[in-house]
């Protein structure tokens, strides 16, 4: 008579998972299902996220005819590039370019400078009431540009800086949202190393210029993509301050295809995906570096 050996856990185990209804199969095809609807309900939300990019696109490429016809369709009947080329020719498109790219990157530039200087002295720097200080640029943060508007134009309008460029930047020169977010990331950088260059004798500047900014590139790129973009579709501010078109950007110039009674859709959607190039290549330079800005603010 043979002895019988008796099932272990591992057999036990194995033969749970070679049971086609077993537990463990249950629960990874739940995973797999939910992992695919999952994934098929984020492309849904993409899509019709970007769906009035998808429709500005077509629509720039569609004759007149198509673009008012109803019902509407999203795909072109017939491919056309008149509207690029007119767009040209009926307003300044080449200079209201030039005078955008001034004016987004110079107010960029300039305020990631004086932001980043400010938010390293409420961040490292002790002095008596920083803390009122940075108080007051929080309330800045909740106050309506449209408060301000009318008086800042008529100070400017006084200085002769309307219809230029220079009217245009020197307002926007810092920003409330750019100090209190380099702030935050400051904050939550280590003291050891600007605290060793104190002890070597670097100066605040020394200190500022050459440890802290190379440290804050990530967030200084992320507060760079978000001044560029908001300058660059600003359309209040550069038609309230440019009466002229040589001297407007690109949202003002465009706004005058939307007539009171008629709407140059064509125009429009061309003149609007001309001008949206720059901030996609933009971003598209710097995405790396945006989302380890937004990861990192704010975090110690």
């Amino acid at each position: 008579m043979t002895a019988t050996a008796l099932p272990t856990v591992e057999d036990d185990q194995a033969a749970a998972r070679r049971r086609p209804g077993s537990r463990r199969s249950r629960a990874q095809r739940a995973h797999r299902a939910a992992s695919w609807l999952l994934g098929i309900t984020s492309v849904l939300i993409g899509l019709l996220m970007l769906l009035p990019i998808i429709w500005m696109v077509f629509t720039a490429f569609k004759p007149e005819v198509d673009i008012v016809t109803y019902p509407p369709t999203l795909w072109p009947r017939e491919l056309t590039i008149d509207h690029f080329i007119e767009v040209w020719n009926r307003i300044p498109f080449a200079q209201l370019y030039v005078n955008t790219i001034i004016f987004a990157g110079g107010v960029t530039l300039i305020s990631l400078l004086f932001d980043s200087m400010a938010a390293y002295a409420l961040a490292r720097i002790p002095f008596k009431g920083r803390g009122i200080v940075f108080v007051g640029i929080l309330l800045l943060l909740m106050l309506p540009f449209q408060v301000t508007l009318i008086p800042l134009y008529d100070m400017l309008n006084g200085m002769g800086l309307t219809n230029t460029l220079p009217g245009l930047i020197i307002p926007r020169m810092t920003n409330a949202f750019g100090i209190f977010f380099l702030t935050q990331f400051f904050l939550s950088l280590p003291k050891d190393l600007e605290e060793a260059a104190r002890v070597d004798g670097a100066s605040e500047w020394r200190i500022y210029s050459g440890i802290i900014m190379p440290l804050a590139k990530p967030a200084l790129l992320t507060l760079g993509l978000f001044h560029f973009q908001y300058n660059w579709n600003d359309l209040l501010w550069p038609l309230v301050m440019s009466s002229e078109v040589q001297t407007s950007t690109l949202p003002a110039g465009l706004a005058l295809f939307m007539g009171q009674h008629v709407v140059e859709y064509g125009l429009l959607m061309a003149g609007s995906l001309l001008a949206l190039l720059p901030v996609i290549v933009f971003f598209l330079l710097i995405q790396k570096s945006f989302v380890a800005g937004i990861a990192t603010t704010g975090l110690k």
